[in-house]
């Protein structure tokens, strides 16, 4: 691929992640909007219902306006899927994105959140020192790339936890440091939201997989029926803690529950929780080898 058609495709990338970052930020998608339309449906709280009136008031406003859902931009989360003959080398792929986050948050403006972990000095327009965040797919006999977005706020990042369970704690355990972290949390991830579990692996992966589940569309099921069907009784089990819209009551806690899970070594039992918070941003673009860009895909 000669130097002017990789410098093509690297600055289409970037332009892909300017747009998916602002997009996320700004215009939240449809099974979300969907899930927050069947809660408000669902609520018997007055005071649960008045907080989800609010929700759509915030998002119908963002909608005509063309501004932000929330305030918090959040840190840049990538997921990308690159097929094995992608002309484009995945550090080139990296800097797009990093330049295209950093493009995006200086030309709309957006708030810029990156700090130095010690210093909590400001390291740039939402870049720094392993900023933004990208999770890597590797797809074999396929030449394109798929890009997704999740912008990720703290309030619902900080409501972030892990258990190493021990295997004696089988699927009991796991489902009550679900609802423990849950329940800790309260009102501060800004609930109704997706609860996102991690089952399996390490304690890393754990925490991954728990991301991953955040990401996917709401009311997806997990493909395997046993994880499934604890997806289903943790999703019934959560609703009946009355935590409610904002924490102030009522029965509709989380709009869905999703686990992803992984093998894991005989004596592990890792369990990851990942909060994403009602203001699920999310948005994918595909790229082909030739640079085009399709926003209607998603993965």
């Amino acid at each position: 691929m000669s130097t002017t058609m990789t410098t093509d495709l690297q600055h289409a990338v970037e332009d892909a992640a300017a747009h998916l970052y602002v997009w996320a930020l700004k215009d939240i998608p449809q099974d979300l909007r969907d899930a927050l339309a069947a809660a408000l449906e669902r609520e018997t709280s007055v005071t649960g219902q008045r907080v989800l009136q609010t929700i759509h008031r915030n998002v119908n406003i963002a909608d005509d306006q063309k501004n932000l859902v929330c305030q918090d931009t959040g840190i840049a989360v990538y997921t990308c899927r690159v097929g094995e003959h992608f002309p484009l080398h995945p550090t080139r792929i990296y800097e797009a994105l990093r330049d295209g986050t950093g493009r995006a948050t200086v030309e709309h403006p957006l708030r810029s959140n990156a700090v130095h972990t010690i210093t909590r000095e400001n390291t740039g327009p939402n870049i720094g020192y392993r900023l933004p965040i990208v999770h890597w797919e590797f797809i074999p006999d396929w030449d394109g790339l798929d890009v997704k977005c999740v912008p990720k706020g703290s309030g619902s990042e900080n409501m972030s936890f892990l258990k190493m369970c021990v295997p004696a704690d089988g699927v009991k355990g796991i489902k009550e440091f679900v609802l423990e972290s849950i329940v800790g949390a309260g009102g501060k991830p800004c609930p109704p939201g997706i609860v996102g579990v991690g089952i399996g692996g390490t304690a890393d992966y754990a925490m991954y997989l728990a991301k991953e589940a955040i990401t996917r569309p709401v009311g997806t099921r997990n493909p395997d029926p046993l994880v499934a069907e604890l997806e289903d009784e943790l999703y019934g089990l959560l609703n009946e803690t009355g935590i409610g819209p904002m924490g102030l009551g009522g029965d509709v806690t989380v709009l869905q529950c999703h686990i992803e899970h992984a093998d894991t070594h005989m004596t592990l039992n890792p369990v990851a929780v990942n909060y994403q918070c009602w203001a699920a941003r999310r948005a994918s673009v595909h790229v082909d080898a030739q640079g085009n860009l399709d926003y209607d895909r998603e993965f």
